[in-house]
């Protein structure tokens, strides 16, 4: 059986009992990183063997991880923070063990999305997960595709690119609202809510530091985004 447990996005204290006894019961623990997660694992006094998986692993390692749960091992598949196969390579696991009708079991827990999201104060019944945008190529292209999107925008950013993306959001998205959440969890977490221009100038003078999620408010229905920005749900 292959668990995907959610593992905390910063506070060690989000784990839950579930995925605690899971992670202690399962034979091996796949994780993106086994040195990071020796941190999470030793707080809860957990044992069970590691094993890496991430997002260059060759096919070999794939298989060897099919090839134990062929072989009737339990196995959990964790990622660095928060819930595995939401950016990054979980669902190459998930995905062959699916096809080799390999029973798959989500642990739920912590997702810096559904976090940030949920405290953002925009309209969150319908919205849409970029994962992080392009570097370079199709950058512009998909920001200009978005313009009219009806449904808030979700998209994680690193800090060395968040001022340039805030000017690119300020060009194509005008004064529509925006929130952006860092450090979830954490000691310093912070949310900043308002336009890309004054989000700009917030994050100039103060700097930037931590990943950022960067949520874009809904356009209202019906209204192209340079005219008035009533919002609406939806």
């Amino acid at each position: 059986m292959l668990y995907i447990v959610a593992t905390p996005i910063g506070n060690l204290e989000d784990m839950t009992f579930r995925a605690v006894e899971t992670l202690k019961t399962v034979d091996y623990i796949a994780a993106e990183d086994t040195r990071h997660s020796k941190i999470l694992l030793d707080k809860y006094q957990i044992k069970t063997p590691t094993i890496s998986f991430h997002a260059w692993s060759d096919e070999r390692k794939l298989e060897q991880l099919v090839q134990m749960l062929t072989d009737g091992k339990n196995v959990a598949l964790i990622s660095d923070a928060g819930t595995p196969g939401i950016s990054d390579p979980g669902f190459l696991l998930v995905r062959e063990a699916a096809k080799r009708d390999i029973k798959v079991v989500p642990i739920p827990g912590a997702s810096a999305v559904i976090s940030a999201l949920c405290a953002s104060g925009l309209p969150t019944n319908q919205f849409i997960y970029l994962g992080f945008l392009p570097v370079k190529k199709g950058r512009k292209t998909l920001l200009e595709s978005l313009q009219h999107e009806e449904r808030t925008i979700v998209f994680y950013e690193s800090p060395h690119r968040l001022l340039k993306t805030l000017g690119e959001l300020e060009q194509h998205f005008g004064d529509r609202q925006i929130a952006l959440a860092r450090e979830l969890t954490k000691i310093h977490e912070e949310y900043f809510r308002g336009t890309a221009k004054e989000a700009h100038e917030h994050f100039t003078k103060k700097g930037v530091k931590g990943e950022f999620v960067v949520m874009i408010g809904a356009i209202a229905k019906g209204k192209h985004h340079h005219e008035s920005e009533d919002f609406v749900a939806g």
